[in-house]
């Protein structure tokens, strides 16, 4: 089976309606993140299966966080969260393949899970999804919906990447990454949105905030930012209690860490990407600009934004999804020179909560309840 992915988009998938006129989604080998094309070819298959989200300046967040702050809604996509965008691009890609794939197999939290089963699903494909024991109940029943088969596996997300390689060899079957350049690139449709929606409204970003779980959210902000020539700010977001991206990219090396955030379970990285570092990082010798800064948060910050999402725009936000205004709330109090004044976006990256956690966190919790409880 062909390894280059991206350059099959340009090719008619056969027997499958005619996707909208767009350039090929080749790779530019000169770029760590996605080009322009790139993103405008993967924008237009991600708007062919689903409406844009709205951004939306809401009232309350403003007096909260004292600044103009746009909310990028991801929580109201098919899947519920950002994910979907990058499996609609790199299914496109994968269902063209020669000869086709017997399946795919991935591992995940959730959200890049219900992403992968309902691109599956569009595509006719098979899908098994290694989950962690001890996974967010009502995620696995989304999942199992959509259409895949889940396997409970492993301690914590890094264990269930390593059964889902395993599972991938024994079965011959396609093993879809957490992070892919394909599904940066889907990602960042959300991004040009925001950017071009923003600027519709006669407005300029000066900062974005956006949560680091694997990195393809963070990534697909710099690559939108980059490639459309803005000079936003991009922070990116990890959790105090998983802060292996945050911690790699201040060091300069990968480094793992133990995971014990018990809400932000998006964001439960142990063992970054070197690809997504690589972009996260940027490089003043190449040009790139990569994060500007990283802000680590706590369960009991991101349980805070939490109520604060729910009270002020009656959205309700998982704890990843949460985790950018908590670091926006956490910033205006610490390091008011880095907030007043300026422009924020905050990224919702999903609702995808269980209702008893929600509740929990709505009547005054700090975190997620022990597993079984």
């Amino acid at each position: 089976m062909p390894t280059d992915l991206t350059s099959r988009l340009a090719a008619p998938t056969a027997g499958a309606p005619a996707a909208p006129a767009r350039a090929p989604l080749a790779p530019d080998a000169d770029r760590v993140l996605p080009s322009l094309a790139e993103l405008e070819a993967a924008a237009a298959l991600v708007h062919a299966a689903m409406p844009p989200t709205p951004q939306y300046r809401w009232p309350l967040v403003e007096r909260r966080t004292g600044v103009e702050t746009w909310v990028k809604h991801e929580n109201h996509t098919p899947a519920g969260a950002f994910k979907v965008r990058g499996g609609i691009v790199y299914f496109d890609a994968l269902a063209r393949q020669e000869p086709p794939v017997g399946g795919v197999v991935t591992a995940t939290r959730g959200n890049h899970g219900q992403s992968v089963g309902l691109a599956a699903r569009r595509h006719g494909i098979p899908a098994i999804v290694v989950v962690p024991h001890g996974n967010s109940r009502e995620k696995n029943a989304a999942m199992r919906a959509q259409g895949v088969e889940l396997v409970e596996a492993g301690d914590d997300f890094q264990a269930s990447i390593e059964v889902a390689d395993a599972i991938a060899r024994e079965r011959g079957w396609h093993r879809l990454p957490s992070f892919h350049r394909l599904l940066v690139a889907g990602v960042a449709s959300y991004a040009l949105e925001l950017f071009r929606g923003v600027a519709a409204a006669g407005s300029a970003l000066d900062t974005v905030y956006v949560p680091i779980g694997m990195g393809s959210g963070a990534c697909a902000v710099l690559a939108a930012r980059d490639a459309l020539g803005l000079d936003t700010a991009v922070v990116g977001v990890v959790s105090a209690h998983a802060p292996a991206y945050g911690r790699s990219l201040a060091s300069g090396r990968l480094e793992s860490h133990p995971v014990t955030t018990r809400l932000a379970d998006g964001m439960a990285c142990r063992t970054p990407v070197a690809e997504a570092l690589a972009g996260l990082a940027g490089d003043a010798a190449a040009g790139r600009r990569g994060l500007d800064r990283v802000v680590e948060v706590t369960d009991a910050e991101v349980a805070a934004a939490m109520r604060a999402l729910w009270v002020d725009t009656h959205n309700a936000a998982e704890g990843a999804g949460a985790a950018a205004m908590a670091a926006l709330l956490q910033e205006r109090e610490r390091e008011p020179a880095l907030v007043a004044g300026r422009r924020a976006a905050v990224v919702l990256c999903g609702g995808n909560v269980d209702g008893e956690v929600l509740a929990a966190v709505l009547g005054g919790s700090d975190g997620a309840p022990p597993a079984g409880a």
